[in-house]
């Protein structure tokens, strides 16, 4: 017989199982039949009142056709949102107008979108942490130290940061891109 623990410590799994036994479309006698465990000991994992060991868990986790380490990772917390008229905007340099896509909600990277009118350079300058770019539209050139690059739509530079750069909107129109660089580097001024 299946030994029944409530848990003292709250690794309750049985939302996750519950949920992941649904998205399959299995019963609980299914995933009983195919994990080898008690069906009233399944029954009292997913209403909370026993935990289930590592051994069990492994089997109920073959049964559901998932990762056993999925069966531990809280899915209730909701997907962070933010909608593009909520985003923080911030000073850009001459013309620029440029939003924190993220609005701060990631832990470890900010992600700028930034547009800017033809000509606009936002002159030479540098700071710390990994620098990523997304051209969503127009042309850029992308100048640091002897490296000049331009790029179009879809393409994609990373750069250090710390060496001095430029980037240039050398298009006839208006460019966008998204910039992403750690949170905890220097927001681009």
């Amino acid at each position: 017989m299946d030994k029944v623990t409530p848990s003292p410590h709250g690794l309750n799994v049985g939302r996750e199982i519950r949920r992941w036994r649904q998205n399959r479309g299995l019963t609980l006698a299914q995933v009983s039949e195919q994990s080898g465990l008690n069906l009233g000991y399944l029954s009292q994992i997913e209403n909370e009142k026993a935990t289930p060991s590592l051994e069990a868990l492994s089997s109920i986790a073959d049964a559901l056709d998932v990762p056993a380490a999925w069966l531990l990772l809280d899915s209730a917390s909701a997907p962070r949102v933010v909608r593009a008229a909520e985003r923080p905007h911030l000073d850009g340099p001459d013309g620029a107008e440029m939003t924190e896509v993220d609005a701060g909600t990631s832990r470890d990277v900010c992600i700028i979108e930034v547009t800017a009118p033809p000509g606009l350079a936002t002159g030479v300058h540098a700071h710390n942490g990994d620098e990523h770019h997304l051209v969503l539209s127009g042309m850029w050139r992308m100048t640091q130290g002897e490296h000049v690059v331009e790029l179009g739509p879809g393409d994609y530079l990373a750069w250090d940061p710390a060496v001095p750069h430029d980037v240039e909107n050398v298009g006839d129109e208006p460019g966008r891109m998204l910039v992403v660089y750690p949170r905890k580097g220097r927001r681009p001024s």
